[in-house]
């Protein structure tokens, strides 16, 4: 099991203050993502998911970062990338 850390840097304040509210709501459809926590911490929106099969980090990513697009209004130029992968204990 994966968690992996992703952020998007370029929106404007209102839009990231508004953005974490959609981007849940976009990956409670998502079940393959688990854990998932979205936050706006002033400057990048931030989001953490678990699962099962994502080594690199790159399928949350595109996950994301079209949740993103779809969800938000965004006036200037984003950017996504992985914050970290980490490997998580075997629960059994």
């Amino acid at each position: 099991m994966y968690r992996v850390h992703a952020v998007c840097e370029g929106l404007t304040t209102d839009e990231g203050a508004a953005a974490p509210v959609s981007i849940l709501e976009e990956f409670a459809h998502r079940a393959w993502h688990q854990n998932v926590r979205c936050e706006w911490d002033g400057l990048l929106l931030r989001l953490a998911a678990d699962n099962d099969g994502d080594a690199t980090g790159l399928a949350l990513l595109d996950e994301f970062s079209d949740a993103v697009i779809a969800c938000v209004d965004c006036a200037g130029t984003i950017a996504f990338r992985i914050e970290a992968v980490d490997v998580l204990p075997d629960p059994g």
